[in-house]
């Protein structure tokens, strides 16, 4: 049971950030929320994977253009498009539009790796398109002749295409490098990757407003979203596996409806449900068998 706790908290953690990037879209630019948080991350990492990192530092050299990509497409682009679609979307269609990244995952395996799609996954794929249609369209289909997308949706779906390709690219981590120094090279790269965007956006942008609550909230997403739950990921992955920590993932649009309703104040809608109903299952029959 502990292990599907901890993918729980993992889950849930995740599932804050959200809501954090919902909450702080009219205090703070995307790019600066993206930068804080990664700086945030890497200082808290390195009293964990400092001794590993310096070790392993000829690894590091070796698989550099490898660490760069992963850097830049899971720690610089990945959660920079997530804040940018808090801005115009709402945490619980968030959650929802990010749970579709496996449906990418299994399109872009096929295309890479030729492994074969199945007739679960066609009928899976069918339903989560399906799913987030009526999500992104507010249940009125015929709005698809017009194209009018709020922005957010987009920009969360692209998001998620970008985690997926990240996803995709873990699979070839060099098997003599620890996950440690992996998670810690790809935090530092990922902040000196996004520094220039900060300097330009802290150039441009109004001055932030620092308070007690915008400290918390980047302490949160530092320590909690990117490193807590990355270790609780980790040992849930350790205790059940990676396809049953997988299936607790799926809970997140219930968790972030759950926590937008109580700290933001936003409504859960008959429409949210319609869409889970297509979403989740349409998932679940994607990774099933014959």
């Amino acid at each position: 049971m502990s292990g599907y706790f901890f993918a729980l908290g993992a889950t849930a953690i995740w599932a804050g950030n959200f809501a954090i990037a919902r909450a702080l879209n009219q205090s703070i630019t995307p790019i600066t929320l993206a930068f804080l948080r990664w700086t945030v991350a890497a200082i808290a990492i390195l009293p964990f994977a400092l001794r590993r990192l310096v070790a392993e530092k000829a690894l590091v050299r070796k698989h550099f253009p490898y660490i760069f990509i992963t850097a830049a497409l899971g720690i610089t682009l990945f959660n920079t498009l997530v804040y940018f679609a808090g801005r115009s979307t709402t945490s619980v269609n968030m959650s929802l539009i990010s749970i579709t990244f496996p449906i990418f995952i299994i399109l872009l395996s096929r295309i890479f790796y030729g492994e074969k799609i199945t007739l679960n996954k066609v009928a899976g794929i069918a339903l989560v398109i399906s799913g987030v249609l009526i999500l992104v369209t507010r249940g009125k289909l015929s709005s698809l002749l017009s194209i009018s997308f709020a922005p957010g949706d987009a920009i969360m779906l692209l998001a998620a295409f970008t985690f997926a390709v990240y996803s995709i690219l873990l699979r070839h981590r060099p098997k003599e490098m620890s996950l440690w120094t992996l998670q810690a090279s790809t935090f530092i790269l990922g902040v000196m990757l996004l520094f220039p965007f900060f300097l330009w956006d802290r150039s441009t942008a109004p001055v932030v407003q620092i308070n007690p609550g915008l400290i918390l909230a980047i302490l949160y997403i530092g320590i909690l979203a990117s490193l807590t739950a990355f270790v609780l990921w980790n040992k849930a992955i350790e205790r059940i596996g990676a396809s049953r920590a997988a299936m607790v993932y799926y809970s997140m649009p219930f968790i972030s409806g759950i926590l937008a309703f109580f700290v933001l104040g936003e409504s859960i809608r008959i429409i949210h449900f319609y869409s889970l109903l297509l979403i989740i299952p349409g998932i679940l029959l994607a990774n099933r068998g014959k």
